[in-house]
């Protein structure tokens, strides 16, 4: 087992997944609450990644963060060296790449809040952003952490967008799902089966704990709503 890249995988990881609950929670909002009529249009682009082949979206992100980009030029005068084939410029990569997988369960869960509890937040004079953390983000736990889960498993496994972005850099880029392919190039496939492995047991466990978890928590919705309606 490559524990260099299991260590690197799992900092891209918690990274984009954390990054991806700053930026997609008031994505989120927007989409789910956002009456403009050209909103279908963001909403495409969000989901972009879900249907765009990893090495097209790849590519794209490479030239954006290229030296001859504003965003590339930009980055190089403040840290000195750029963005493509360093950790950051793999986050910024992943980030894009799991964007739909954050926003989408979390958007429909925020969607799904009942108007009522908003209005009378608002009513009783609670402003925008604390009727967000109050009231709109407590009944949409649910959502919110699927969209973080789902996130943090979806960049375990990401390869195409990580080797056109990051390359293939011991220690700093090189990912589990890299390794893998590297060790399949060398014909190791015991080792290749035992990474795979283990990558397919972690997603397996991850999902199960977001729909468990999801199960329980519908179960309890369902439960008080027949409650106040008896």
């Amino acid at each position: 087992m490559n524990w260099q890249a299991v260590a690197t995988t799992l900092k891209l990881a918690s990274a984009t997944s954390i990054i991806l609950m700053i930026i997609g929670l008031p994505v989120s909002y927007w989409v789910a609450f956002s009456k403009w009529r050209w909103k279908f249009l963001v909403e495409a682009v969000v989901a972009l990644p879900l249907v765009l082949p990893p090495t097209v979206l790849g590519f794209y992100i490479l030239l954006a963060m290229g030296p001859q980009s504003p965003l590339g030029r930009r980055y190089e005068s403040l840290a000195g060296h750029g963005l493509p084939f360093t950790f950051e410029g793999l986050v910024v990569a992943s980030v894009l790449y799991s964007l739909p997988f954050a926003v989408q369960p979390i958007a429909a869960a925020f969607g799904s809040v009942d108007r009522k509890f908003i209005e009378a937040s608002w009513m009783l004079g609670v402003s925008n952003l604390e009727t967000f953390f109050r009231v709109i983000v407590p009944q949409s736990w649910a959502g919110v952490m699927t969209g973080l889960v789902l996130s943090f498993a979806h960049t375990l496994g990401e390869f195409g967008v990580v080797l056109m972005v990051g390359g293939n850099i011991p220690g700093v880029t090189r990912t589990l799902s890299i390794d893998i392919y590297d060790q399949v190039q060398e014909l190791n496939y015991s080792g290749a089966a035992r990474t795979s492995a283990m990558l397919l047991i972690v997603s397996f466990v991850i999902l199960s704990i977001v729909y468990g978890f999801n199960r329980k928590v519908w179960l309890f919705a369902a439960d008080r709503r027949h409650r106040q309606d008896v």
